[in-house]
């Protein structure tokens, strides 16, 4: 039995909160050479499915945390889904999607696959990153170079002084009780039972959603296939109903029989975990408090409709490492992470008003709201026109179209697509190897993608003396068209040079192959890579 490794007295980042968000933020760490330690209440990953939704964005992260692989072989991915009022389907969406992408618009997979595969990551790399399982932390206490956090595990108290705390525990996060911090916004009534049960199906992997369905009527219902032949299954309550004793099995098992017969589900069956819901729609409205810095839920809480939580958290750990790793390394003062709220905040209100909209339908907080949706869901029975006021509307990329970080955009660009703030659009590329994603390259350094019309020129190519990697995307690598294309060059002879940013969003572009304004913009905004 090997000896358990003592707590380190300090640590130049401190992440608390072992879930998807914290282990991820520790893996991307990694990535740029950043020491962490990860404590988690929890014994280990986290039980039943919670969290099953991952968007291509958050497919796109994981990759760069080393989880990508796992991720891919183990999920199951979608691409659309329906919507049933009673017996008869309402809705049939699909999500842009094309058979040249790298990843699928959406997938499903547990929780805890999720937690597993990136701590699997982190055990690639044990000298830069440790998780600390059954740790808890009891006090925050910021100090000018840091903060003062007491943990306690089966050994007793630790005083642990963290050159930075990244609070990543959860929504009911012990850090934010411990500065005193306060949620904005609002909290919805209505109450959901999540279940997990085990059964196998032959039916597509799809988003599946019924509006007062004859096995469960005056109830909202969702359906979703998970690895290991589980499907998730989701469903409203009544006002009038007990919560503790809705989650008694003796009342879940006759509402999951009764539903899985009406859709011809007859396979045996067997229930493995279950829990309770309700949607909330809060913030900080600051995610940095000195040398204190929140992400996931500790952060925003983002109602389940549209699977923007941990999609949104995932997307905060992206934006955070980056820039906490150029402040760690000197190449940036400690005034760009302020950069990372002030991108973030309006980001999980974005991700909450979507949330709210998508709430509002599945869950209506009044008689009012109620009447709307009836009325809805019978237009939509014969008019399609209707039927887009159903889309739960999933997980998007939020641009940073406000961002200090945003570099200018110089000359004629004929899309938008590729502006200063947006993500870094997608594209397919063919090189001497055979082809690859140009997101691929994205996720650990400043890159600048080069269009030109042939070889780099001197110039350029010495951007990576700044630490600025450089992407030749010659007209004959770009065999899709997509590039040029996506990031707003029409023609084969236009040339223009584009600022990635290390989490895959623009950050300037100009025309001509000049580097003189990339490293002007860089210099203007702090950073020098």
């Amino acid at each position: 039995m090997q000896p358990v490794q003592p707590l380190p007295q300090e640590i130049p980042v401190l992440i608390a909160g072992g879930g998807p968000v914290g282990l991820t933020l520790a893996a991307l760490l990694a990535r740029h050479g950043v020491r962490s330690l990860v404590v988690e209440a929890d014994e280990g990953y986290c039980t039943g499915s919670r969290a099953i939704c991952i968007a291509r964005r958050s497919q796109e992260i994981l990759s760069v945390a080393g989880a990508g692989a796992a991720l891919a072989a183990k999920a199951l991915p979608w691409t659309g889904g329906r919507s049933y009022w009673r017996h008869r389907e309402v809705l049939q969406f699909h999500m842009p999607h094309e058979p040249t992408q790298r990843f699928a618009p959406m997938v499903n997979i547990q929780q805890y696959h999720v937690e597993a595969f990136v701590h699997q990551a982190l055990q690639q790399v044990p000298e830069l990153a440790r998780v600390a399982w059954s740790t808890r932390v009891e006090r925050v206490q910021p100090q000018g170079e840091g903060v003062l956090v007491q943990v306690e595990d089966a050994h007793g108290r630790h005083d642990i002084h963290a050159g930075w705390l990244l609070a990543c525990d959860g929504g009911r996060s012990t850090v934010r009780e411990q500065l005193g911090l306060q949620f904005e916004g609002t909290q919805y009534e209505g109450r959901y039972v999540i279940v997990d049960i085990v059964q196998k199906t032959h039916r597509p992997v799809e988003r599946l959603a019924w509006f007062d369905p004859p096995s469960n009527p005056g109830s909202t219902l969702l359906m979703h296939r998970q690895p290991d032949d589980v499907w998730r299954i989701d469903y409203q309550l009544r006002d009038d109903e007990d919560a503790a004793e809705a989650l008694k099995p003796e009342n879940i098992l006759p509402r999951v029989r009764s539903h899985l017969e009406m859709i011809g589900e007859h396979e045996p069956w067997q229930l493995l975990w279950s829990s309770m819901y309700n949607a909330k729609c809060l913030t900080l409205p600051s995610y940095r408090q000195g040398r204190v810095l929140f992400a996931g839920d500790a952060a925003h809480l983002v109602p389940i409709f549209g699977v923007r939580g941990l999609n949104s958290g995932l997307d905060d750990a992206a934006n955070l490492a980056w820039k906490l790793a150029l402040v760690l390394e000197g190449s940036a003062g400690d005034a760009l992470l302020d950069s990372y709220s002030l991108e973030r905040v309006p980001a999980a209100r974005e991700n909450i008003a979507y949330g709210a909209k998508s709430t509002e339908f599945m869950a209506p907080p009044d008689f009012a709201f109620s009447l709307m949706r009836e009325a809805t869901l019978r237009l939509a029975l014969d008019e399609p026109a209707v039927r887009p006021l159903i889309n739960p509307r999933q997980s998007a990329p939020i641009a940073h179209a406000d961002s200090p970080l945003n570099g200018p955009q110089q000359g004629e660009w004929s899309s938008a697509l590729a502006a200063p703030g947006q993500p870094a659009p997608e594209a397919l590329l063919r090189g001497s190897r055979g082809d690859f994603h140009l997101s691929q390259c994205f996720g650990t350094d400043f890159t600048c993608v080069v269009f030109g019309d042939g070889s780099v020129p001197h110039a350029v190519a010495d951007l990576a003396t700044h630490g600025v990697a450089v992407l030749d995307v010659m007209p004959e690598a770009d065999a899709h068209g997509q590039a040029r294309s996506r990031y707003g060059l029409q023609h084969d002879g236009a040339t223009g040079l584009v600022l990635v940013r290390p989490d895959g969003y623009v950050m300037g572009r100009w025309r001509g192959l000049d580097p003189a304004p990339v490293l002007a913009c860089l210099h203007a905004k702090g950073l020098q890579p």
